[in-house]
């Protein structure tokens, strides 16, 4: 596995495989690794003849700088995981200024509004970060097909948004929520619980599955109590949003109209660490 540490590498590599005709798919990552990650990268192995990640923790997507700087950092393991999977052939590990040359600023975008859904309202421009991170990494990586995880459903759909309006030619490729054996979600941010409360947090991905159980028969404003009543009855969580969304337009829904997607999308503070999760209800 080849690991390129800056961009004047990458280009180089980068234009070795155009040059041979290699069809390239990649996986941006913040590091902090799981089979989560893996999981993206074992869907590309499919579709590919050459697997790049990359690895690098974007500061402009982060509202808060404490959460910035909590954010998990082991590149040395990072890079052990992914040479040991078998599935990556290079990963880019770019520095601030591979990324932003001038200074860490994003760009401003117009996503026909699915930025200011759910984690839009609370965190303003984080999703510009997103935006501007991802397709300079897209115009230096030049893949095929990039592949994004459906945990995080948002993201996803911002980045199809971005790719349709900035007419990249990058097929996009949404991957299947990797869970736990408990089901929770696995997340980077997760390595900060303990095991304890690992556990305790499959309570999380449990009422998902009853919210897709109650969406046949029960309204949505009532569902929204219940999923409030069992989240009161919890010792150390707290629900900061539980709601159900069009999956087009991310636009929170009180009502069910049959030729529509729906998904439901929850966040739960554990011991002070985030956790999101979501279900597309059937």
């Amino acid at each position: 596995m080849e690991v390129l540490k800056n961009k004047k590498t990458l280009q180089d590599f980068i234009e070795r495989q155009k040059e041979m005709g290699k069809r390239i798919g990649f996986a941006p990552t913040m590091g902090a690794l799981h089979n989560g990650h893996l999981s993206l990268y074992e869907e590309a192995k499919k579709e590919n003849d050459l697997v790049i990640s990359s690895i690098f923790v974007n500061p402009t997507q982060f509202n808060n700088p404490e959460d910035l700087e909590k954010y998990p950092r082991d590149v040395n393991r990072d890079i052990l995981i992914l040479k040991n999977s078998g599935l990556v052939d290079a990963v880019y590990i770019p520095e601030v200024a591979d990324i932003y040359p001038e200074k860490a600023v994003s760009q401003h975008y117009d996503f026909d509004g699915l930025e200011n859904e759910m984690e839009g309202k609370s965190r303003p421009g984080h999703f510009d970060g997103v935006g501007t991170v991802v397709e300079e990494l897209f115009r230096q990586v030049k893949p095929d097909n990039a592949y994004f995880g459906e945990k995080d459903f948002q993201q996803l759909a911002i980045i199809k948004k971005m790719v349709e309006k900035k007419h990249l030619p990058i097929k996009i490729v949404g991957v299947s929520i990797y869970r736990a054996d408990n089901g929770l979600a696995l997340s980077s941010r997760n390595q900060r619980l303990h095991e304890d409360r690992k556990e305790v947090s499959k309570i999380i991905y449990q009422t998902l599955l009853k919210v897709n159980d109650w969406f046949r028969t029960v309204t949505v404003p009532e569902i929204k109590e219940r999923v409030a009543d069992v989240f009161d009855q919890q010792q150390g969580m707290q629900l900061e949003y539980f709601l159900i969304a069009d999956e087009e337009t991310l636009k929170e829904t009180d009502f069910f109209y049959k030729d529509r997607n729906y998904r439901a999308f929850i966040v739960v503070m554990v011991d002070g660490v985030r956790l999101i999760d979501n279900m597309h209800l059937e």
